[in-house]
Parts: structure tokens; sequence; C-alpha cells
């Protein structure tokens, strides 16, 4: 879709007028009228940043699809449709098969780490083909065996679901994401582990917000958050899936419009974040929610450059040290932040420079990120393009 047609979409489905958008975005209504009717086809940043805050959704979902995802066919890929099999089988089909030979509870857990390694990497491809199995052979774990080897199974299902309903969100396909994450959270349920249910809250509750569902995905955050809290939180696994659940209940109350309420939960994050370091680290932390002190930092970065602080956002990143278990995914999130902040403030050099950067760590989310296409789009408009520039329009497609 282009952008005024996503616009006036989203426009609607929150029951608003244009001018009641246009009042809650703090634009002038013609901006509104124009991009709707097509005769503006695109916008600067900080308007388009102005306008999903008003409608009360992501920037994302107004940036479209990344260019690293195919967009305009009606026909899903095969590999897509092999996921779609997967997170919810057809009807009436014959009892799932494992691999041959059966595999091990441990093996599962480690093709499920690989494959959480993989999408922090952005290995899409890679990981596509490899989950419709896991999820598959997860799903034989979860229905034979004692009571106990089906919790066990059952555990290890929500985690692979899990993943699917991630990688659906990063395709673009939300239904399917919850759909997925849905059976995630029941197989959580049927386990053993009690904070599985909290970290697919922490996902399911990122859904809800990609869909703008933002007083769902709050209730859903906290109430999950209380019931962690009650129960395991003196593991560092009870710390990781509170801390994480915090957060996300800090970003819908960010995108609600009441920062205090959203600096509150960070800075409940931010101490529990502080615990870490006496606690011994999670077996395998790729199984349970990315949290640490870096991982709240990163947020309350990418918090303050979404409420137009970029200059307290550049504040908190300067000096910042991630730790080495931050994954690509975040760094990414980190360092196109950063690129915002600068591109807000008018410093077209340090944007480019940071954009590079993140080329250089992550050159496979570049494209996988709507928003590096936004920042790109607003400098190559500058009457003077800085050095570097047009790389970065090249690789996504920017440039004239």
């Amino acid at each position: 879709m282009s952008l005024g047609a996503d616009l006036r979409r989203l426009r609607r489905l929150a029951g608003l007028t244009q001018e009641t958008l246009a009042d809650r975005a703090g634009v002038s209504v013609d901006v509104v009228k124009r991009l709707e009717q097509g005769r503006k086809t695109s916008a600067r940043l900080p308007t388009l940043h102005a306008l999903a805050a008003g409608l009360g959704v992501e920037l994302t979902a107004l940036l479209g699809e990344p260019p690293a995802v195919a967009s305009g066919s009606l026909v899903d890929s095969p590999q897509l449709v092999a996921l779609r099999r997967a997170i919810a089988p057809p009807l009436l089909a014959l009892p799932p098969e494992p691999s041959t030979p059966r595999p091990s509870p441990a093996a599962m857990k480690q093709r499920i780490s690989s494959g959480w390694t993989q999408y922090h990497k952005a290995n899409f491809p890679a990981l596509m083909s490899a989950l419709p199995g896991i999820i598959a052979d997860s799903r034989f774990a979860a229905s034979v065996g004692t009571d106990d080897q089906r919790a066990r199974g059952a555990a290890i299902l929500a985690k692979s679901l899990q993943l699917g309903g991630h990688v659906a969100i990063r395709l673009g396909k939300t239904d399917l994401a919850l759909s997925a994450l849905e059976r995630a959270m029941h197989a959580a349920e049927q386990s053993a582990d009690p904070l599985l249910p909290g970290m697919i809250s922490t996902s399911i509750a990122w859904s809800y917000q990609r869909q703008a569902r933002l007083e769902d995905a709050l209730h859903l955050a906290i109430l999950a958050a209380d019931r962690v809290e009650q129960g395991r939180t003196d593991t560092a696994e009870g710390v990781r899936v509170r801390g994480g659940l915090l957060m996300s209940a800090a970003t819908s109350y960010a995108r609600s419009g009441d920062y205090e309420r959203a600096d509150e939960m960070m800075t409940s994050a931010e101490n529990a974040a502080k615990r870490l370091a006496r606690l011994p680290p999670p077996e395998d932390g790729r199984l349970v929610s990315v949290f640490s002190r870096s991982s709240v930092r990163i947020e309350r970065v990418r918090l303050a450059v979404q409420h137009k602080r970029p200059r307290e956002a550049l504040d908190l990143a300067r000096g910042m040290r991630l730790s080495k278990d931050v994954p690509p995914s975040w760094r990414t999130w980190l360092l196109l932040d950063i690129a915002r902040a600068h591109t807000d403030l008018g410093n077209a050099e340090n944007a480019v420079a940071t954009l590079e950067r993140l080329h250089r760590v992550a050159p496979a989310w570049l494209g996988h990120h709507t928003l590096a296409v936004a920042i790109v789009r607003d400098l190559w408009s500058l009457p003077q393009r800085p050095p570097g520039l047009r790389r970065l329009a090249e690789r996504l497609g920017v440039s004239d």
C-alpha cells in the first residue's frame, strides 16, 4: 500500500476524522488530506512519527514493509506456507511424525537456541527453512510419553512457537504471529516451567502493540509481571522475564502518551537489572527474555527518541558499553535510534556515520528496518548530501 492508503486505513480503524488526527498529531489537516489523496506521497520523519503517535501505532505501521521483505504478491511464498502449516496444522491431519532418529529434549533445545541466534542475526532464509521442522518435532514431543515428558515437550513447543511468532512479526504477518503466540501460551501453561507464560506474554504484548492494541498490551504485561513477581524472582531467569515485561509496559505507556508512567516502569526495570550481577546466569540465555542493564539503556534511548528528545537520547547513548550478550537485533535498534536522533538535530554526517556503522555491525538487519529507509530518505532530501549517503541510499533503493 502507499503511505496515503495506509494512513487512511489506520485513521478509519482508529475511528478518527482527518481533523481529529491532525489535532492529535500536531500537524495541519492539509497535510493529512494531501497524503491520503495522494497529492503528497512522502513526509519527513518527524511528521510521520507525529502521525503514528496520533494514531497510536508504531512508526513502522506507516512506513510499510522493509526492503528485505518481498511484497506485492497475493500468494505466500512456499517457505511462508510451510511455516503457516507448522504453526496451525490442517484440520483432521495425521499425528505429527518426529525426525529420524527421534530428537532428544536436549537436542531440541539446542535447535531452538540456534534458531533464536539466527533470528537475532536476521538470517531469516535459513531460519524459515528450519523452523517448520523444529515446530513439528516440538509438537510431537509435547504429545507423547509420560505426563512429565509431555510437560517438558510442551515447554519446547512453547519456545518454538514463540520463535515462529517473532519471525511472523518481522515478516509483517501480525495475525499469523498472534496465532502462533496464542498457541505458544497454551503450550506454556501445559509445561512445568512457571516462567514460560511470562516469557510468552512479552511476545504477545509486542504483537498487540504492533496492532495498536496498547491497552491490551499494557494490561497483559503488568498482570504477567505481577505473577512472575509473586513466583520466581530469586533467579536470573525470573528477573529477566519480569524485567522484560516491565519494559513492555513502559513502551505501552509511552506510546499512549504517558511518558511519566513509562519512566517509572523503566526505573523499576533498571532496579531489577542491577540484581542480575548478584545472581548466577541462566543456563542458556537465548531461551530466556532479552533483559540486562544494557537492554534497559537501549530502551531508554528508544523512548527518548520517540518522544522528540533527541539530545536526551544522545546523552543516554554516549559512552554506552553493551554487554556481550546483547544480540545484534538490539544493537541494531540502538544504532537506528542514534541515527534518528542525529537526523532530528540536523547532524546529517553523524547520522550517516551511524548507519554505516550499523551496516558493518549487522548488515543483514539494515534491509529489515523501514526506519532505516525513512532516515535515509530524509537525509537524501537535503540540499547538501553528506559523504557516504549515496551508498546507503542505493542499498535501500532510495536514490534517484
